[in-house]
């Protein structure tokens, strides 16, 4: 698959493993892993650090390798049932504290070409991403802006 904003092919990644059920040395009960999942959510942590802790650190010592074959749910799944989901999916968060970064870095440096451009490019894939959680995950009316970004991070 192509990347968005070269000419350049991107490079291929690893698959994950193919696997029906958790594995046998990681016997830990769903409701404990949902638990622990709501747990680190209310910390403050995004649904990836979540099943980053609980691959390293695990639920009672045991390590969880993977939330959905343990549970049969996804992070953001057991999140939502649990009312701790996120304001802003996960994605589109990370997208805009990049522009602000970037917009913050511009007023110091209006000569630096290079982050203009990838100011330029961030903020595309943010415009892009906002037309496809409109009406699912954001309000039918969302528009970007770096006013709204700033905004809706400081919360």
């Amino acid at each position: 698959m192509a990347r968005m904003h070269t000419r350049r092919r991107g490079s291929s990644g690893s698959d994950k493993p193919v696997a029906d059920e958790a594995p046998e040395w990681s016997d830990v009960d769903a409701e404990d892993i949902e638990a622990r999942v709501v747990e680190l959510a209310e910390q403050g942590n995004d649904p990836s650090q979540i099943g980053l802790s609980l691959r390293d650190e695990g639920v009672k010592g045991v390590p969880v390798p993977d939330v959905k074959l343990a549970t049969g749910k996804k992070v953001t799944t057991i999140l939502e049932e649990n009312d701790a989901s996120p304001d802003l999916p996960e994605d589109l968060r990370n997208l805009m504290e990049r522009a602000v970064r970037l917009r913050e870095h511009m007023e110091e440096n209006q000569q630096d070409k290079s982050n203009r451009r990838a100011l330029q490019n961030t903020e595309s894939k943010i415009r892009r991403l906002v037309s496809y959680y409109r009406g699912d995950k954001l309000d039918d009316d969302f528009t970007y802006n770096y006013d709204v970004a700033v905004e809706l991070l400081e919360k």
